[in-house]
């Protein structure tokens, strides 16, 4: 495995690589995406094989266009086209009905499947020049953090992928929102950038939440209770709890403040970011990664504002830190 500087000929050494049934990892505007040519089964069951992840897990394709969701997906309602024309290129995920020559070892076994136009210059030529739809889902382990720069792939996959492409730090930093289009209502199944707000602006008709994911009928990326997470402990708490934790001198904690300032110690070791939902989604990962490096007993992170420009930043740490969910202060 090496990690290539993304030019013209190591995109289409990637392209070739792609049609050869290898795995190339690439930047998107979200994260880095681990890709296989979606038409080939045995490549993407490679893709399950590297990040670990159960195959009735279904993947995203991305292509180059709108036109061609038409070669993926059929019955498509003009919500889609509307939104696509709208937003696309975008960190925006519409499930769709699959066409039946689409295999349903992408779909996780699904009559749907999942598709994205990325709004990214090395993506959108990837795309291009392989000519073809990349099934990519996030290019890590299962349920960990996902990688906004090339190293992150590299340090957690290794020689399971056969080329990684640099683009530099993901843009936004979290996943593209996705939308559910299969049945009659608008459903919206993961939350990112693009809000339930700015979907029903364009759409001038109500996206429903569902109550609970686990219900819906319809299994996409993103629905585990555990997702994003490191592998440390890591919980999210307000400002109250942060003092309980961090009076603790027994234990060595790592803490990302939002907004706030506080030094680091000998046992506390602090990383700081804005009160800016763009920024703060922009460095998440990343920060994450940089702490759970560090081999703590605890990770902290200080619960950011609410609202919606805040809901896919609250999504992920939500998840990420289910695993300390019980843990408890001795």
């Amino acid at each position: 495995m090496t990690i290539f500087n993304a030019t013209s000929e190591t995109i289409g050494q990637a392209a070739k690589c792609l049609r050869d049934g290898g795995l190339v990892a690439f930047p998107t505007e979200t994260v880095y995406g681990l890709g296989a040519d979606a038409r080939n089964p045995e490549a993407i069951k490679r893709i399950f094989a590297a990040k670990n992840r159960p195959e009735n897990h279904p993947l995203i394709v991305h292509i180059a266009s709108v036109e061609q969701l038409e070669e993926w997906a059929q019955d498509i309602p003009d919500m889609a086209f509307k939104l696509a024309q709208h937003f696309c290129p975008a960190p925006l995920a519409f499930v769709l009905k699959k066409r039946p020559d689409v295999s349903e070892i992408v779909t996780g076994g699904q009559n749907t499947v999942a598709l994205r136009i990325p709004n990214h210059p090395i993506a959108l030529e990837l795309l291009r020049a392989f000519g073809n739809g990349i099934a990519a889902p996030s290019a890590n382990r299962f349920c960990r953090i996902s990688p906004t720069q090339a190293q992150h792939v590299a340090d957690e996959l290794g020689n399971d992928v056969d080329m990684i492409l640099d683009g530099g730090a993901c843009q936004i930093g979290v996943e593209s929102t996705i939308i559910d289009l299969s049945s009659d209502k608008p459903m919206l199944l993961r939350f990112g950038q693009i809000t339930r707000s700015d979907l029903e602006t364009v759409l001038q008709t109500e996206v429903f939440i569902p109550d609970s994911l686990s219900k819906t009928t319809v299994r996409t990326a993103g629905m585990m209770a555990i997702h994003y997470a490191p592998l440390t402990p890591a919980m999210c708490c307000n400002s109250n709890m942060l003092v309980t934790f961090l009076n603790d001198k027994n234990q060595k904690v790592g803490v990302l403040t939002c907004g706030s300032n506080m030094p680091s110690t000998k046992n506390r070791i602090v990383i700081s970011l804005p009160s800016n939902s763009m920024i703060y989604a922009q460095n998440l990962y990343a920060k994450l990664r940089e702490l759970d490096a560090l081999k703590l007993d605890l990770i902290l992170v200080e619960q950011p504002p609410k609202g919606e420009a805040w809901q896919a930043i609250n999504d992920r740490l939500g998840k990420a830190t289910h695993n300390a969910k019980s843990h408890t202060h001795d």
